[in-house]
């Protein structure tokens, strides 16, 4: 007879992505990921398969929820301009630790989205849900007129995700937050009505 579950699944899988996403998917080992999540090596391949089913749900996961925290905070800005300028300099104010583990995400391209397919599917799926969460958020601007109603809203969105793409990456390499709020600065004065 089989014991059952003597942990919450979702709060493991939680525990499994700060791993992935300091280490990377080639850089964490089985023992890293039960000593993080507090469960055993046979918990781990019943319940989520193996370290690469586990790294794939655990990436879904971080991009799901990193793109739901960019759409709330597009609609609390004040302005549509204010909120996208809000998203873009919060990588700037992250604490030096925080900052430099970059994006699980771009992460994983980084490492994986060459050779693997569904990486590369899934951070497709997450960059055209973020894209056109972006798009909405500038074509509302447009229409309030804080962002220029000549901009091309579709390519100013593939700009911004672009852009909070090269932060990350700017972020990770140690950039400094001056120099991150130059960059998310510019990106704001391209979207301002002329």
């Amino acid at each position: 007879m089989a014991r059952p579950k003597e942990f919450d699944r979702d709060e493991a899988l939680r525990r499994a992505i700060p791993v992935f996403w300091e280490k990377g998917f080639a850089g964490t080992s089985t023992e890293d990921l039960v000593r993080a999540m507090g469960i055993g090596r046979q918990s781990l391949y019943d319940t989520f398969g193996d370290k690469r089913r586990l790294f794939l749900e655990a990436l879904r996961a971080y991009n799901a929820d990193g793109v739901a925290a960019i759409m709330k905070r597009l609609r609390a800005g004040p302005t549509a301009l204010a909120a996208i300028e809000r998203v873009l300099v919060e990588l700037a104010e992250a604490r030096d630790g925080a900052r430099s583990l970059g994006c699980m995400g771009v992460n994983a391209v980084c490492e994986l989205a060459r050779d693997d397919d569904e990486v590369r599917a899934l951070t497709a799926t997450s960059a055209a849900l973020l894209e056109a969460v972006l798009k909405d958020a500038i074509d509302e601007g447009r229409s309030r007129g804080d962002i220029g109603r000549g901009i091309d809203s579709r390519a100013a969105a593939r700009f911004l995700a672009a852009t909070l793409s090269g932060m990350k990456v700017q972020a990770k390499a140690g950039a400094s937050a001056e120099a991150l709020r130059d960059v998310a600065a510019f990106a704001v004065q391209s979207l301002r009505p002329r």
